[in-house]
């Protein structure tokens, strides 16, 4: 069996290369090959021995995932869609910035969780991604930018697992992706510089403070469980109370002192003063009095099979004043890559809806959103 080495963390590859009879330390040499210098040709590797890279021609290879297209936007960003095989694809994209580089990486083929402002629920779910999947979209993104950037010092210094998926649905393979993120020896990224965002998973929740408890951001988007329960579907299995429990929970173990909610605006639907305030009621709920969480608005790119629109400006400056008026630290996402589907909630871009999940969300009895607000 041929194996991609982008598949092992640095545990992984040790446990292969002791299969093939070398030590410890020539892992790590590989290792580093692979992810700090985006080596894929094994007679690159020059202080690999050379009976190891012979073993390693014949087993292993360095691959990463077909490119079908790429986008750049006007503001800077760019984004791939890579190929995973069986007509499916997922997408990635680069947000530049003055002080960062952050890389948006996809978990799975489409997303099972079904939100009703996310073009990529409105797609269905496929398949989970492999770990070599998840970290394949890294290493191209990173070495290619290096290459086309002309420097030697990384690119990419914050990854957000905000993509196409739900990370928590797709466990097994996001933990160990994410230890090769945050290795010395492979990208060498801080716990608080890698972000895993989630619909609200709890079990999931509670295992990735104990396994790798990176920066956690949380999609809310509503303050009550009716309007939740229409706008993210996984409310019916881990109601609000539960999943705000287990936020407080994962804060014991989380590289910052404040975990974030995502809170899509929604015009007429979750973005009212009174809505503001029920979030307030919930946060000074729990946390012993201490400002425990930051939320993060997000201006709603819409798209026709939604049925929704955008909050106006205004309302979500005011909306945000009430927040913060109230202790609450909020900020206001600014939007990017719009002009290439590249924004929150529209990575769906050119991936069939393989599993008619717009079909079936049409023989279902929607109730009106404002009725449940």
């Amino acid at each position: 069996m041929n194996t991609n080495l982008l598949d092992f963390d640095l545990e992984g590859l040790t446990a292969y290369c002791e299969q093939l009879g070398e030590k410890r330390f020539r892992a790590t040499q590989l290792f580093r090959w692979i992810h700090q210098r985006g080596a894929s040709d094994f007679d690159q590797m020059t202080d690999l021995a050379k009976s190891l890279r012979e073993k390693l021609k014949g087993r292993a290879h360095v691959t990463a995932l077909p490119v079908v297209s790429e986008h750049v936007s006007t503001d800077g960003t760019v984004k791939w869609l890579f190929d995973v095989g069986d007509g499916n694809a997922v997408e990635t994209v680069f947000i530049p910035e003055d002080d960062r580089g952050t890389l948006c990486v996809s978990s799975q083929a489409g997303c099972a969780v079904g939100c009703r402002f996310c073009s990529t629920g409105h797609q269905g779910f496929s398949r989970n991604l492999t770990t070599g999947e998840i970290l394949a979209q890294l290493w191209f993104a990173e070495h290619a930018l290096r290459k086309r950037l002309g420097k030697d010092e990384r690119i990419i210094s914050n990854v957000v697992m905000m993509g196409m998926g739900e990370p928590l649905q797709n466990y097994s393979a996001l933990v160990p992706a994410l230890r090769v993120m945050l290795d010395d020896h492979a990208y060498g990224m801080s716990r608080r510089r890698v972000t895993v965002s989630t619909s609200g998973v709890v079990p999931m929740v509670d295992r990735l403070s104990q396994d790798c408890a990176v920066a956690l951001a949380v999609s809310l988007h509503a303050p009550n469980d009716p309007l939740r329960d229409n706008l993210v579907p996984l409310n019916k299995k881990y109601p609000i109370a539960e999943l705000l429990d287990s936020c407080v929970r994962y804060l014991e173990f989380a590289p910052r002192d404040f975990l974030t909610f995502e809170y899509c605006m929604l015009d007429g639907v979750n973005d009212q003063p009174e809505h503001a305030r029920q979030l307030i009621e919930l946060v000074r709920a729990r946390g012993n009095g201490k400002n425990w969480c930051k939320f993060n608005l997000i201006p709603f790119n819409p798209f026709p099979a939604s049925g929704l629109l955008r909050s106006p400006s205004a309302r979500v400056t005011e909306f945000a004043a009430i927040l913060s008026n109230a202790g609450i630290v909020t900020t206001v996402r600014k939007t990017r890559g719009d002009d290439i589907d590249a924004a929150c909630g529209q990575l769906a871009g050119d991936v069939k809806d393989r599993t008619r999940a717009a079909e079936r969300m049409a023989k279902q009895r929607i109730i009106p959103l404002k009725q449940v607000s």
